[in-house]
């Protein structure tokens, strides 16, 4: 049995795709998944599941979503041990104290084309920005809503991401630990 971390992207945001994480967790153990932990209303659930490479379970999650809600998701999985590269990869461990402002894009791979030059030009005075590999890391003390670089980075580096703030990185690998 594997433990994964699967981050949905656009569920339960802005009053679109909505998705009780009940009904979520009932899909997943539909599709053969055990121990499965959801972790607030956004889309982030700590599962078990034996025999599946991350590519099949993935669409394997979003089919069954489809079928079920009639939309669907963009569903990226990591292991424990990627996301615990992720925690330790953090180039503003200084922002930890604030995890509202530091967050992590979660790139479905790693960008061929980035535009860094354009999310150089949108970086505010007060931002820092870090691209390893396909994690894209984003320091923003004003808040995500107010940045021009965290609305158009996805773009900018050219490939699918879903992000999440420092808060719910730690909870999500503190929950997947517990789970493995």
């Amino acid at each position: 049995m594997s433990t994964w971390i699967a981050l949905f992207r656009g569920i339960n945001v802005g009053g679109r795709n909505i998705l009780p994480m009940k009904e979520l967790a009932k899909i997943l153990e539909a599709i053969g998944c055990t121990h499965v932990r959801t972790y607030i209303q956004s889309g982030n659930v700590i599962l078990r599941e034996s025999g599946s490479k991350a590519p099949q379970l993935a669409k394997s999650i979003e089919q069954s979503v489809l079928n079920s809600y009639g939309f669907e998701p963009k569903v990226q999985l990591l292991t424990v041990k990627e996301l615990e590269k992720a925690v330790r990869a953090n180039p503003y461990a200084d922002a930890e104290s604030d995890p509202k402002s530091l967050h992590v894009l979660f790139l479905a791979e790693k960008p061929k084309s980035a535009d860094l030059q354009s999310l150089s030009d949108l970086k505010s005075e007060n931002e820092s920005y870090s691209l390893r590999g396909n994690l894209f890391y984003l320091h923003a003390p004003d808040g995500i809503g107010r940045s021009r670089l965290a609305a158009k980075a996805e773009k900018l580096l050219g490939v699918d991401a879903t992000g999440r703030n420092w808060r719910t990185v730690s909870k999500l690998l503190e929950l997947a630990r517990q789970n493995a």
